[in-house]
């Protein structure tokens, strides 16, 4: 698989953060989590399951456990397995971030 523009893939949702699947493999999910200003994913943490955040286009303020940070595009951020994390658009512009999961969640 060859992805030229995945910024061009980003779906956003007035109502919540929209999200996009980018790749799924056996061990690993890439997807974009699309953000409206102001929207937020809540904190929340995986068992099992590692995330690393990378901006795309615009800035959010993400916890990582206890800490809180300000990504720019072209910043990363990394939460592993079981460590509680969030991520918010406190910007007027539009937020994506790719998040690759691994390993990625079950398909229910």
């Amino acid at each position: 698989m060859f992805f030229k523009n995945l910024s061009a893939m980003a779906r956003f949702n007035a109502d919540k953060m929209g999200k996009t699947d980018v790749a799924r493999g056996d061990s690993m999910l890439v997807g974009l989590n699309c953000f409206e200003p102001g929207q937020e994913h809540t904190l929340h943490a995986h068992a099992g399951q590692d995330k690393l955040y990378y901006v795309l286009q615009g800035s959010a303020s993400v916890v990582i456990g206890e800490e809180e940070y300000k990504l720019e595009a072209g910043d990363a951020a990394f939460a592993p397995s079981e460590v509680p994390h969030s991520m918010r658009n406190r910007s007027a512009s539009r937020l994506i971030v790719m998040a690759v999961l691994a390993p990625p969640p079950t398909l229910k």
